[in-house]
């Protein structure tokens, strides 16, 4: 038997198993002036022009030119990484590194680089590491107190505070110490020697950077008294550091006074970047200490990542099958290697909460290369998609399908399944949508895999709607929302966060003269303590799921209708919020039927009571700043420039938005007047009877807003398309330069002079009909399907109003 087959389990896992990435750093956004060619080192100035001459670089391109099917060539990389965009080739490099978490320092420097929140669009789930020296540098350089008047002891407060207030919201600290003074760190180092190097610091030009020993030393021993306080783990970057630093200095056996320092006994110490050129100290040290974790080190570009998972994967194999060759090692002892290398060993000692897979266990004397490694307690995996028309609609795979072939190599549907309505499960008149039209293939965004909290022995997944050919499909609500904010990053470098607000009623089951009926869950009202009480249990029940998930819920009460309850979610990029949208759905209606009760988002289940919404805030951001807000330069009544001319053209286009926001002729049963849900073609700040309302939270000067709120959106909206067509709206406005109407302060249902919003599904069609800027920037195909549909529902429940009734079950 040959070596690959002899070990195809062993490679198996090496290959496939989801990795911690423990150390790694962030993006930059598109724009960044730092070059692409810096993907392949970290040369810079006349020395990075040579780096094409490199080993690494030829290698780094041949793969990264096979990930992206093109030529080997710089220019072609550079052109197929323009023509896909930020956010589709960096979706492309973590699905295929196959990335189960990121732990991602804050010490960057580099041009442009994305928000954390930002890396969660491409990784399930996202962790900071704080940069000690760093977060000195930056108390001393923007805090209010002038470099003169710091002493050692403000400094020291200040530091100590800042470090503890972050320090439940991070899973480490890092110390760059190797880098810039050296690693024979004085575990007494005393406060008269540290006052003096923070006082020749001080006396530098800023922003300061901190390279005094003493001081450093300084620092670094009171973070680490707060990394045991707080059981923080520390990553200390070891290996050659800064040219002006001697390499003597860099040697890990330096790190003795400090671990053998009684304080510090208990604290977990990680050596990064495998300590080049003092591998074998490394070595040493790692074996009498347990932390041995797998990481990329990747930074700014989402290829370093792929390639070093690509190669790390790479190495383990070889290193672990040369172990059970020699006989060291059995195979499935390496298969419990790798798992401890790549997942377990970050999982517990930075205390991820990450659901992680678990090996088949095998017996060497049966090996066999057809073996399934997979989740050995997972039965079934959930392939989900939200249609058009609003509905969750999925595909169960038996697990070992899903790993073993539907992960990769999707599942068919037939196209005309993109075209159904609300009423049948049948392309709609005008889709131009048959059977026996080409096949869609639903992929796995692995990178939203969840195990499903309410039934464990399940995972889910939301997937991609991809042609025959791997390109997105013209019908992907996904890929819609996509296209849009990638027009929006690279047009005006700004993109969008959202955060849902559901509401919903929760109806349980009775019975009148034989008869089966769906009443309210209670009688109560708005903030009512009682009808909280009496469904906690419920509500309890589906926060954890829905932390589980990763998604942070800000409140929950009880509205005002009877048996209706509001859940909103927390404001992440909206790519993600729109996945998160969807999971919260499936989550809230999935406890809901487990203990016998419905949860449905349907606009208005009962026309006598309140309207359910799903009323949505959305924020614009550029390199961590929210700039929506206004500022001392520009301030048109609390909202910047950009902030003004993007909602001008939510404004401008809010008719046709309503196709997409309010898509259900019911909707419109819940956009009335003086009913809060903005009837009328008018925005205003912290007015609830317009459909846009400017915020102003907690937190947030009086004369300035955060975001904006759209409440013509319920729970019949595909929240991608939903999205997608505000953004394109946004777009327009950005484009054109916009302006706002004055705002109302008033009700708008007592101002004559204000339009009203369409008062039906019909209205809202025929504005989307005659506006192209949505079929421009979401795709004239997509478009075209989606009014054919809606004109489908109009005719439909014009015909059988009572069939409404039945959607109860559907949203």
């Amino acid at each position: 038997m040959d070596m690959e087959a002899k070990y195809a389990d062993l490679r198996r896992a090496a290959e496939e198993t989801a990795v911690v990435d423990a150390h790694a750093h962030d993006l930059v956004a598109a724009g960044s002036t730092l070059p692409f060619i810096g993907c392949f080192s970290e040369a810079d100035g006349d020395a990075l022009a040579l780096a094409p001459h490199s080993l690494p670089f030829k290698r780094s391109l041949r793969d990264i030119a096979a990930l992206y099917d093109c030529d080997p060539s710089l220019e072609k990389v550079e052109e197929f990484r323009r023509a896909q965009g930020l956010s589709s080739i960096t979706s492309k490099c973590f699905q295929a590194a196959n990335i189960s978490a990121l732990v991602v320092d804050d010490v960057s420097t580099l041009d442009k680089t994305l928000e954390l929140e930002s890396h969660k669009a491409f990784a399930p789930k996202v962790y900071r590491v704080v940069g000690i020296e760093t977060l000195a540098e930056t108390i001393i350089n923007e805090e209010s107190v002038v470099g003169s008047s710091w002493t050692l002891d403000s400094f020291t407060e200040a530091f100590v505070a800042k470090l503890k207030s972050v320090a439940n919201k991070i899973v480490g600290l890092k110390s760059m110490a190797a880098h810039r003074s050296g690693l024979e760190i004085d575990p007494s180092v005393s406060k008269v020697d540290a006052e003096d190097g923070l006082r020749k610091e001080l006396a530098t030009r800023r922003p300061l950077r901190i390279t005094n020993k003493n001081l450093f030393d300084y620092i670094f021993i009171h973070s680490l008294e707060i990394a045991v306080e707080f059981h923080l783990p520390m990553q200390i970057h070891t290996g050659f550091g800064d040219r002006e630093l001697g390499l003597r200095h860099c040697t890990l056996f330096h790190l003795r006074a400090v671990l053998e320092d009684k304080r510090f006994v208990k604290c977990q110490i990680v050596l990064l970047n495998a300590s080049y050129p003092f591998s074998r100290e490394g070595s040493y040290l790692a074996s009498v200490y347990s932390q041995v974790m797998f990481s990329t080190d990747g930074y700014a570009f989402p290829e370093t990542y792929y390639l070093g998972a690509k190669w790390a994967r790479d190495v383990v194999y070889r290193v672990l099958s040369a172990a059970c060759e020699d006989g060291d090692l059995t195979i499935q002892e390496a298969i419990e290697a790798v798992e401890d290398i790549f997942r377990r060993n970050a999982l517990h000692l930075y205390k991820l909460n990450v659901f992680h897979e678990k090996t088949t266990s095998i017996d060497d004397n049966t090996i066999s290369s057809s073996s399934c490694l997979g989740k050995d307690d997972v039965i079934l995996v959930r392939m989900v998609w939200n249609d058009a028309s609003g509905q969750h609609r999925c595909r169960a795979l038996p697990a070992e399908r899903f790993y073993g072939i539907a992960r990769n190599k999707g599942v068919g549907l037939g196209i005309a399944a993109v075209g159904f309505t609300s009423f049948r499960d049948a392309p709609a008149v005008g889709t131009n949508l048959t059977c026996a039209g080409e096949e869609i293939r639903l992929v796995a965004d692995m990178s939203t895999l969840l195990r499903i909290p309410w039934s464990r022995n399940e995972e889910m997944v939301m997937v991609d709607m991809l042609t025959g050919s791997g390109e997105a499909s013209k019908y992907c609500p996904r890929n819609a929302l996509r296209k849009v904010t990638k027009v929006l990053l690279d047009e005006f470098n700004v993109t969008v966060k959202a955060g849902f607000e559901n509401e919903f009623y929760l109806l349980r089951k009775s019975f009148s003269e034989g008869h089966e009926h769906w009443v309210p869950y209670d009688n109560s009202s708005y903030c009512s303590t009682s009808a909280f009480d009496g469904a906690s249990f419920m509500l309890k029940e589906a926060h954890s799921c829905l932390k589980a998930a990763g998604i942070v819920v800000e409140q929950m009460h009880a509205e005002g209708g009877n048996g209706q309850f509001e859940i909103a979610l927390k404001y992440v990029l909206c790519t993600l919020a729109a996945d998160n949208q969807i999971y919260a759905r499936e989550i809230i209606k999935s406890i809901a039927r487990k203990h016998g009760v419905i949860a449905t988002f349907l606009p208005k289940p009962d026309l006598n009571e309140l309207g359910s919404g799903c009323h949505v805030h959305l924020s614009l951001w550029k390199n961590d700043q929210n700039v929506f807000m206004g500022s001392n330069k520009y301030n048109y009544h609390g909202m910047s420039n950009t902030g003004e001319r993007f909602l001008a053209g939510v404004y401008h286009h809010l008719p046709s938005i309503l196709a997409f926001t309010a898509p259900h002729p019911h909707s419109y049963d819940r956009i009335q007047p003086n009913t809060f849900t903005g009837a009328y073609l008018c925005w205003g700040k912290e007015n609830r009877e317009a459909p846009l309302r400017t915020s102003c939270p907690p937190g947030v000067p009086p004369d300035f807003v955060s975001n904006f709120e759209i409440r013509s959106f319920d729970g019949c909206a595909n929240p991608h398309l939903g999205l997608a067509a505000i953004v394109a709206a946004g777009i327009d406005g950005l484009r054109r330069g916009l302006k706002l109407p004055p705002p109302t302060e008033l009700n708008p249902a007592d101002c004559a002079s204000h339009e009203r919003l369409p008062h039906d599904l019909l209205g809202s069609v025929e504005a989307l009909a005659a506006d192209k800027i949505f079929h421009e920037l979401m795709g004239d195909k997509l478009v075209t399907s989606v009014i054919a549909m809606r004109k489908a529902e109009i005719e439909h429940y014009a015909k059988n109003p009572g069939a409404v009734h039945h959607l109860i079950h559907r949203y």
